[in-house]
């Protein structure tokens, strides 16, 4: 019967990244005397509060992640650093562990990083590859309370827009909701949404090059379709001017494939009607005066041909 048991335990944590609950052990019918015997064979290790590893399992992101949540109970979620991991945002710290409960009256006492929050509604948590998380939008709005590097919070915020898990517009809404009583400062985030809205550092350097030459702030990542098909999703346009600009990193494409799709798609573009003009990296970071001298002039001439 011991067997039985432990093999139910050991059968269960391995399918939990070697990690199982206290609460588990016991529903597997393994007795407390033989739990004591186990850690001493070192057939199960103290994990973390209530919590048992197998013996020899490899300490991964994903097992302390489930230690965590098996600790916590069922209302914790995975935040901050963890939670933009899971989203893919760029730039994020790669094996950082948190989460975050609902503040009830006393803390929680665990040897992990928790935050806790009296402001937590449903729209604030998703499921990404099964980890309970805090969403893309509540992720932006956590880092930026921990005040990581501008940079990477661009990333945070350019990342969740580009995977289309968030918007600036509805960053915005939540922050303003939670803002409104009383304690979320987050002016750093405040500046970085009005630039917001393209995919990358590059076009995110584009927009703020717009807005501080006084120009029209362009429609991102603009669709454009023929006959029932796609043509392309340009990075910005200059909808009432006719005028589609493309920004290129520093690599660019190199290969003759993509020169050949690249060369087809500005054609279709043009024969839509629209003007296409590409900046490169330098361009926007090295001769921001020059990209906007040469746009007001080309917005102007659309204007006149429109």
């Amino acid at each position: 019967m011991e067997d039985l048991a432990l093999t139910a335990v050991l059968a269960l944590a391995s399918r939990q990244y070697g990690v199982i609950s206290l609460e588990q052990i016991r529903r597997c019918s393994l007795t407390r005397s033989q739990l004591r015997t186990a850690v001493a064979n070192g057939m199960l290790a103290p994990e973390a509060p209530r919590v048992y590893a197998v013996g020899g399992a490899p300490s991964t992101v994903s097992r302390r992640q489930m230690a965590g949540l098996l600790c916590l109970g069922a209302d914790a979620v995975l935040s901050h650093e963890a939670a933009a991991r899971l989203h893919g945002f760029d730039r994020c710290l790669p094996n950082v562990v948190e989460f975050t409960l609902p503040r009830r009256g006393r803390g929680v006492r665990a040897p992990l990083r928790v935050h806790t929050t009296k402001s937590f509604s449903r729209l604030d948590t998703v499921s990404v590859d099964g980890w309970p998380c805090t969403s893309a939008t509540r992720t932006v709005i956590d880092l930026a309370r921990l005040r990581i590097p501008t940079v990477r919070l661009e990333a945070a915020i350019d990342s969740a827009v580009r995977s289309g898990a968030s918007a600036p517009l509805v960053v915005t809404r939540r922050l303003e909701e939670l803002r409104g009583r009383g304690r979320w400062g987050a002016p750093a985030l405040d500046q970085l949404l009005v630039d917001a809205g393209g995919h990358t550092m590059l076009e995110r350097r584009f927009l703020a090059l717009v807005r501080r030459a006084g120009l029209p702030r362009p429609t991102t990542q603009l669709v454009h379709r023929r006959g029932g098909r796609t043509i392309a999703r340009v990075d910005f346009c200059f909808e009432a001017h006719g005028v589609v600009v493309e920004v290129s990193g520093q690599r660019g494409h190199s290969t003759a494939s993509e020169r050949a799709k690249d060369a087809q798609r500005r054609n279709e573009l043009q024969d839509l009607g629209r003007k296409v003009y590409e900046y490169t990296f330098d361009d926007v970071t090295v001769r921001p005066a020059w990209v906007a001298s040469t746009l007001r002039t080309r917005l102007a001439q659309g204007q006149r041909t429109g």
